[in-house]
């Protein structure tokens, strides 16, 4: 078995039992399939279903000295702006986006809402994009994202 790494959890929210708390993989148990990803930095981005404006949200993952490991968002990006799209108070706009480091910091997993009818969430690290769903098929549901940690070679 390898080394612990930090990176981050992926599970469909209807495959968890109510109440499940997001810590490292589970062991698999009955339906609920987790996706260890070992990243610690990452951009999640994703186009606006309407406005068909992409957003981008850069992440990193770091070990508090106690208690589980946390997701940190350092700064975001909006491709021009539009209805639900206006860019925060201090956005910088640069090359046709509005740049800007977010003023709270999201508490336990992440809620991605992936419908079949739109572009599903890209992610990104090393210069490159590829769908969320190459790490883990949606269900047309939630998809839940966290900070944890797994081992290096499984």
């Amino acid at each position: 078995m390898g080394a612990a790494v930090l990176g981050v959890c992926l599970a469909l929210a209807a495959s968890l039992p109510p109440g499940a708390e997001f810590a490292d993989p589970p062991a698999a148990a009955g339906t609920v399939t987790v996706r260890f990803v070992p990243q610690a930095r990452f951009t999640l981005a994703w186009t606006h279903s309407i406005e068909k404006t992409r957003w981008e949200e850069d992440y990193r993952i770091e070990q508090p000295a106690s208690g589980p490991p946390a997701l940190v968002l350092e700064r975001a990006r909006i491709r021009g702006s539009g209805a639900g799209m206006e860019p925060p108070a201090g956005a910088v706009l640069r090359q046709g986006w509005y740049e800007y480091v977010p003023r709270t910091q999201p508490r336990g997993a992440l809620r991605l809402s992936r419908a079949p009818y739109v572009a599903d969430y890209e992610w990104c690290d090393s210069g490159d994009c590829r769908p969320l769903g190459d790490w883990l098929a949606s269900d047309g549901g939630v998809t839940l994202l966290w900070a944890c940690q797994g081992r290096a070679g499984t």
